[in-house]
């Protein structure tokens, strides 16, 4: 279970990734930006709102063509197919019922695990047209009917547990709003937190509204948000804090505790991750520099995430982002704001707070983030992907290769043998094992170049 979890949170990241455009198309939806205005605003709008109204369809098809081997077309048409069917049934039982991106993520699994297990499934010389991955939407559309039925018979029992769970969160105020930034920080490792995002961004709460004569309701904080929910907002505010000035604040803590003669790669290296930081809000570069090699400088961060959240809740700041908190959501989603200026000086002031801290606990544990490593990174890829190969136990130990922005996420036979200096001798920051057939190198942004490489290697 833990390791399909891992999978889909690595799966959300597609369907995340049309978030940004969305944003931006509902943002020039407003009409009040020269050349936006009139029919090209209604056009932006309604163009933004389609992708927003249909997010459980789009989470379908992402998990699916995420979790599917090869992320196969068939995977991401069978989620599809199985998103229509299931929701038409339990439509049918009950029109109210509302699963919002839910329904996606359930079909997404079901599409991805069913095409993994199926798309090589002969059938008699008869059917044969129907085998193979001609049979993944066959057997997902009969899975979607069954799904929709107790859907429809038995989810109000999981949308009271929902209700009530963020009943709760939201009646502990800032207390509630910390756990979530603290959280959503502790589990990047693991790669768990797009689960947790899931929730608060996409389900936690709801927000009616009129469109083309119709109600229409918006789920989770991020869709409430952009529909024009002036309460939304408050779990991602705090993000921008941490974001463009926290993280940067404490690269620069980093920099400044390296030894002088490993400062110039260092600061090359912090330089580029501390501005994407800034500009994007793409964290995960620089956390994956400090995660492993100072592990107790990571929980000050996720502590004083929490704190930032909790802080832009308490000084009422609702801002929200189509991809993550860095400038470039912040400038483009500014009207649609409240106090968004706040998030400037109050940035400032934890960009103190990380630096300070940051640098004394550097110094007073001799934290050491940038080693003197003589181990260079290999030009030829071939190469490097050989030694990754060997470092896995070889071709016959490998099951499935696949990365994410930091991380080799590698499926084998066995990982007991497995020896982590293997891999620390090739430039990994870490290596994490959720399972015994499961492992995770972390090795910045070389990863999804040598997980190609691997995957040429392999196939070949």
């Amino acid at each position: 279970m833990f390791t399909l979890l891992q999978k889909v949170g690595k799966a959300l990241m597609t369907p995340i990734a049309v978030l940004p455009i969305a944003a931006i198309l509902l943002r020039l939806g407003f009409g009040d930006i020269p050349y936006f205005d009139g029919q090209v605003a209604h056009i932006m709008k309604v163009s933004g709102e389609a992708i927003f109204s249909n997010l459980d369809l789009i989470f379908a098809i992402g998990i699916a063509y995420g979790l599917a081997k090869n992320s196969d077309g068939a995977a991401a048409l069978s989620a599809g197919i199985g998103v229509l069917i299931s929701k038409a049934v339990y439509l049918q039982i009950d029109p109210k019922l509302n699963m919002g991106v839910f329904i996606g993520i359930i079909i997404g699994i079901v599409a991805g695990v069913l095409y993994n297990r199926f798309h090589t499934i002969k059938l008699p010389d008869f059917l044969g047209f129907f085998a193979g991955k001609r049979f993944v939407p066959i057997i997902t559309a009969i899975s979607a009917i069954f799904i929709g039925v107790l859907a429809g018979y038995f989810w109000h029992y999981a949308q009271s547990a929902i209700d009530s769970f963020s009943h709760s969160i939201i009646s502990l105020g800032e207390v509630g709003t910390f756990i979530y930034g603290f959280l959503n920080r502790l589990l990047i490792p693991l790669g768990l937190h797009h689960i947790l995002n899931s929730i608060f961004l996409f389900q936690l709460g709801d927000y009616s509204y009129i469109k083309d004569g119709a109600t229409v309701v918006a789920n989770g904080d991020l869709s409430r948000f952009f529909a024009g929910d002036p309460t939304a907002g408050i779990y991602m505010s705090g993000f921008y804090i941490t974001m463009m000035f926290g993280l940067p604040a404490m690269a620069l803590a980093i920099y400044l505790t390296t030894p002088k003669e490993s400062r110039k790669k260092a600061g090359a290296i912090l330089f580029g991750v501390a501005l994407t930081s800034f500009l994007t809000g793409i964290t995960e570069p620089l956390e994956f520099l400090f995660l492993f090699e100072a592990p107790i400088l990571y929980l000050v961060h996720a502590i004083l995430t929490g704190l930032a959240l909790a802080v832009a809740q308490f000084m009422d700041i609702h801002h929200g982002f189509g991809f993550s908190a860095g400038l470039f959501d912040y400038i483009i989603n500014y009207k649609l704001a409240k106090n968004p200026i706040l998030i400037v000086p109050i940035g400032l002031v934890f960009a103190f707070i990380y630096f300070i801290v940051s640098y004394y606990t550097i110094k007073i544990f001799k934290l050491s983030i940038f080693r003197d490593d003589t181990q260079k990174e290999s030009t030829n890829q071939n190469s490097e992907a050989l030694a990754f190969i060997n470092a896995l136990g070889g071709k016959d130990n490998i099951v499935s290769t696949d990365a994410c922005i930091t991380r080799l996420r590698m499926e084998v036979k066995s990982s007991s043998e497995l020896k982590d200096e293997d891999f620390v001798k090739l430039g990994a920051k870490g290596v994490i094992r959720p399972s015994n057939t499961t492992i995770q190198v972390v090795l910045g942004a070389r990863a999804e170049r040598v997980a190609e490489g691997i995957k040429e290697i392999l196939s070949s």
